[in-house]
């Protein structure tokens, strides 16, 4: 306990420099640390400056002590819900086989002490054996409850079969997956029910979870975005609570029986090809409560080394059903996830066009092309420069000779404005598709532009970002998350991470949908850029990347980031900090341009939990942000 403590002591030191740094930066940083005491407490500050950049299992257990919602409470949503005119009956399928029969009772108890009373518990006991006394267990409760309805298979038939047994109980509109040792949340079915009620056309709901261990202390929460279709292909998203629409599931014929160990991923991804967005609830709220047990994935993947196997053919069916390009394989550096590598005929590839914008600075601009024409294997691009009124002589000359090598190079003698460069470039080039990039990048991994390409190429896609890293290997860039920064704007995830650390539940490797990426590697295809007019020359400097994406994302296109297209990037380096009291004075601007325009979507980035901080990324927020 003693060496607990101590490492937070030493995180809160780590943290006070931090903060002391922020406030040298940016003198206004103090007044919002003073408006925030005002309104959360001292206590929240001072816990705050205490956390770790994990979430740790102390640091979850004091969130917790503040922000689980009390027993006292309850009455409140028992009362909202009596209020309901028509409440949806929910059936909870639970296949079994053979539990600790302690954590059968903890599972069955859990459902009985849900605040919200109209469910069924539909039980399909999978042949256990005879000795184990499990049957008397189910016989008993079935007895005393007249919502549990239980059924004793003859012969054993897996996950799958004893799950579709226990489906054909239901006689809920909704039906909810809880494993036979696992524990709900008491408000689970509360939280599930509102969103029926609120979204009367949803499909799937599901929420967040945490573990439970081996003595019952909850640890390892995983706070989920909201649906995520790329980051779903990597693992189950929505496992954990999940809870289907009866019809739906009946539609698409039940849980396939051959995809044991994912069978409730299968069956998420089949449901899924038949919702729209919108028919898809994600509850920010820890609802499930999944067991680590030795025999369980919650503990070890080895405990069921035919899952993996499973998951990746639920992943490639999906792909088939859908006529989706790509191969599903295993991640290479995280167990029990996948990866889709990209797959498409060599002979219809698209030009790129490489636009980069620069000054001077050719100690930048010469490494950023010498590794392009090294290292990229994609054969199809051409290379746009736009000198911004370059001085150097130096520069000047090789740009020269460049141009006498067929670079189409565009001189422009303007003040500078990031997004007027790019739109003058756009404005020449060939290629469907349009890569901004930054001078003061390095390619790293030769598939860069093909992994990107991948994305890019399909019609639902807007813009698709990559992976950076600062020389030393840190991350610098892994995706953008909306409203991290101390001007509460965007800021970058993961940002300083060790490149070998997978990051928070693995999403500093992982494909995934996102709100923004940085403007220093943007991938779009050119209808897409000019759908929405390019790039806003209101924001010279900062934020036009990021007011881009959200301009496309309104337009209805994913973004995308892809962990397997890698560069370096010296940040900031081309132009330095807004330093002056000019640059300070436009930085200002365009802040509040970003705040005017994008308001309370800077607070509410769909791709990130309200659990997690805004002020150090994957780490717990004091308080969360749910209403």
């Amino acid at each position: 306990m003693l060496s607990s403590y101590f490492y937070l002591f030493l995180n809160f030191l780590q943290n006070c420099f931090k903060y002391l740094k922020k406030l040298l930066l940016d003198p206004k940083y103090f007044f919002r640390v003073l408006s925030r005491i005002k309104l959360e407490g001292s206590k929240s500050i001072f816990l705050f400056m205490f956390q770790p950049r994990e979430i740790t299992p102390l640091m979850y257990q004091i969130w917790l002590q503040k922000y689980n919602i009390k027993s006292k409470d309850y009455p409140v949503f028992k009362n909202i819900s009596s209020s309901w005119h028509k409440p949806p009956l929910i059936s909870i399928i639970m296949p079994v086989y053979n539990p600790d029969r302690k954590h059968l009772i903890e599972a069955i108890k859990s459902v009985q002490k849900q605040v919200y009373p109209h469910w069924q518990l539909c039980i399909a006991d999978d042949a256990s054996s005879e000795t184990s006394g499990i049957k008397d267990i189910l016989r008993a409760y079935e007895q005393k409850d007249y919502r549990i309805k239980v059924t004793f298979r003859s012969c054993n038939g897996h996950i799958s079969a004893a799950s579709n047994s226990a489906l054909s109980l239901a006689t809920g509109e909704f039906v909810a997956l809880l494993d036979h040792d696992d524990v709900l949340h008491p408000l689970a079915l509360w939280f599930v029910a509102e969103s029926i009620v609120k979204n009367p056309n949803v499909g799937l709901i599901y929420s967040d979870h945490d573990k439970l261990s081996f003595d019952g202390k909850r640890y390892d929460p995983y706070f989920k975005c909201d649906f995520n279709l790329e980051l779903m292909f990597t693992h189950n998203l929505v496992a954990h609570f999940s809870c289907y629409r009866l019809n739906l599931v009946n539609e698409i014929g039940g849980l396939r029986e051959g995809f044991e160990g994912a069978q409730d991923y299968d069956l998420a991804l089949r449901c899924i090809e038949l919702l729209a967005a919108d028919q898809i609830i994600h509850i920010p709220y820890v609802l499930y409560h999944w067991r680590m047990s030795n025999t369980s994935t919650s503990f070890t993947l080895k405990a069921k080394p035919y899952a993996a196997t499973a998951a990746i053919k639920s992943v490639s069916d999906y792909l088939k059903r859908n006529n989706l390009p790509g191969r599903v394989v295993p991640h290479p550096e995280l167990e029990g996830m996948n990866r889709i590598e990209p797959e498409f005929s060599s002979s219809s590839l698209p030009l790129v066009s490489i636009i980069i914008p620069t000054r001077n600075r050719l100690d930048l601009l010469k490494p950023c092309l010498d590794s392009i024409y090294s290292m990229t294997t994609y054969p199809s691009y051409e290379i746009i420069i736009v000198d911004n009124a370059s001085t150097d002589p130096e520069t000047k000359e090789f740009l020269t000779h460049l141009e006498q090598k067929g670079v189409n190079i565009i001189r422009d003698e303007g003040i500078f404005n990031y997004s007027r460069l790019n739109n003058l470039a756009a404005k020449e080039a060939n290629g469907d598709l349009l890569c901004l990039l930054n001078n003061d990048t390095q390619i790293i991994t030769p598939h860069w532009l093909e992994e990107m390409v991948f994305f890019a190429i399909k019609s639902d896609v807007g813009v698709v970002g990559a992976k950076l890293f600062y020389l030393d290997n840190r991350i610098e860039h892994c995706g953008v998350i909306l409203g991290l920064s101390i001007h509460g704007i965007a800021g970058h995830s993961f940002d300083s991470l060790l490149p070998e650390e997978p990051g928070y539940m693995g999403r500093a490797k992982l494909q995934q949908e996102i709100s923004a990426v940085t403007g220093a590697c943007q991938l779009v295809r050119k209808s897409v850029f000019w759908g929405v007019n390019g790039l806003d020359e209101s924001l010279a400097v900062n934020y036009n990347d990021i007011d881009f994406c959200l301009r496309v994302r309104r337009a209805g296109y994913r973004n995308i980031l892809t962990p397997f297209a890698q560069l370096y990037h010296v940040r900031s380096a081309s132009r330095g900090q807004d330093s002056t009291p000019e640059k300070f004075s436009r930085f200002e601007q365009e802040i509040e341009f970003m705040q005017q325009r994008w308001g309370y979507l800077l607070l509410k980035d769909p791709f990130y939990s309200s659990n997690l901080s805004l002020e150090n990324d994957y780490t717990l927020a004091f308080p969360p942000r749910n209403s």
